[in-house]
């Protein structure tokens, strides 16, 4: 896509960008690993000299049309090509200050204004020698929006081979440039300076992140199929992997789903309609789309959620805590029951819970559950203190009591004699407990 100069000041006239700074990393490889953990867990320049082009404050008004207090002016101001004589010193103004709008100021002023955000243009900076101590004095600053701003003004003057030739020896300066280039999006001029400096995975990255531009479900597939030769990393090529085969699935399920819902003829479909469609969606995402709409599926079925599960080997935590979201949110309690009911050899069933039965009732207690369901689970949580402190915030009456009683806690449990409601069962239960001559209260 051809932008103009004025994109590229746009650029800083924008809040949603955020500035570089000398901390950033190159992240384009943690946002990979990032998703990929989403999966376990689950967007061309051409340069344009057109001089014409309306200044515009940072706030995005013209340049003169009118002045506030305490308004500051933009980098893009201080770039721009407009010439000095066009600004009049203001009256009164000492003579001293008059030289803030001519040409005479150094490479080292010039950097030292741009970082107050005053008025200069680079334009006299003609020679290849010039330009370079600019941007040498820019890096010396220690300030991301003054080099980003220079090499703004590099990359509209100089030929793309020279300006990468000088970058590669200056590496503060290119990793602002390629902080730059993703930032704007500028893909093609990112891929040829990637190729220059013979970065072959940080190239396959920017190639994979065009998957980004494409639309359509099947174009990005057959793109992302591409991505899978390119010279990545061995563990970022198993996520490329996973990422092709997740659509490729997402495909199949939307097409299926979308037949089913529209013959209505299944339950789940009637009663629950979809919400939106599930192709891109994060591979978490799909699972609990899975859970909610497809959970006794067998394992053959690509909408599986056990198949989703050794496909792409989630974790027990990440599985169990979107399918008990899923399940709760339907309110399929027997579900939920079985999804914590492991039986050993002997045949013997138990209660587990790989993310805690405190996260449990959490979830539970979020989707609505009966409090004889909740009762249950807050009773599994081993460590008293959050057993009674999940009893008390849910209202699980007998949990509550019940626990004073086993800690022979007199003194608790007329406290809470007093939470519960006048002649229920509750304060008759509780007075039964502390008239009994068969416990030997602590207090």
């Amino acid at each position: 896509m051809n932008r103009t100069k004025g994109d590229e000041e746009e650029y800083w006239n924008s809040s949603k960008f955020k500035a570089f700074t000398f901390d950033d990393e190159d992240d384009e490889l943690s946002q990979l690993k990032e998703s990929k953990r989403a999966v376990n867990s689950l967007r061309d320049f051409v340069d344009d000299d057109d001089d014409d082009l309306e200044r515009v404050s940072w706030s995005g008004e013209p340049v003169g049309s009118r002045t506030r207090p305490g308004s500051f002016q933009s980098l893009s101001d201080a770039l721009s090509d407009t010439p000095a004589k066009s600004y009049a010193p203001e009256l009164g103004r000492p003579k001293g200050e008059y030289r803030d709008y001519s040409n005479e100021w150094s490479p080292s002023d010039t950097v030292r204004r741009l970082r107050k955000g005053k008025v200069c243009s680079l334009e006299r900076f003609r020679s290849l020698q010039d330009k370079l101590q600019l941007l040498e004095e820019a890096v010396s600053m220690h300030d991301g929006n003054v080099i980003t701003a220079v090499l703004i003004f590099l990359k509209r003057t100089l030929s793309k081979e020279i300006l990468f030739r000088e970058l590669e020896v200056r590496q503060i300066a290119l990793r602002h440039f390629i902080h730059f280039l993703k930032e704007i999006g500028d893909q093609k001029l990112l891929l040829d300076l990637f190729r220059f400096l013979d970065r072959t995975e940080e190239l396959a990255l920017s190639h994979y992140r065009e998957h980004l531009n494409i639309q359509d479900p099947e174009k990005r597939k057959e793109f992302l199929k591409t991505c899978i030769g390119l010279p990545f990393s061995a563990e970022d090529s198993a996520h490329i992997q996973d990422h092709y085969t997740l659509l490729e699935r997402q495909i199949i399920i939307e097409a299926n789903d979308r037949h089913l819902e529209s013959a209505g003829q299944t339950e789940i479909f009637r009663k629950h309609p979809r919400k939106a469609s599930i192709l891109n969606m994060p591979l978490v995402t799909t699972l609990f789309y899975s859970c909610f709409y497809h959970y006794m599926e067998a394992e053959g079925t690509f909408s599986s959620p056990i198949n989703l599960k050794k496909t792409f080997k989630i974790p027990d935590k990440q599985y169990v805590l979107t399918a008990l979201a899923a399940r709760a949110k339907l309110r399929a309690w027997h579900d939920v029951d079985a999804l914590f009911t492991t039986k050993n050899w002997l045949g013997y069933t138990k209660k587990r819970a790989p993310i805690g039965f405190h996260r449990v009732v959490e979830i539970l207690h979020k989707n609505s559950a009966p409090v004889q369901i909740l009762q249950e689970y807050v009773n599994l949580v081993e460590d008293v203190d959050t057993k009674l402190n999940l009893a008390t915030k849910f209202k699980c009456h007998d949990v509550v009591i019940d626990t004073c009683r086993d800690l022979k806690d007199r003194q608790q449990l007329l406290a809470y004699r007093s939470k519960v409601d006048k002649g229920s069962a509750e304060e008759e239960k509780i007075d039964t407990i502390l008239s009994s001559s068969q416990i030997r209260w602590k207090n």
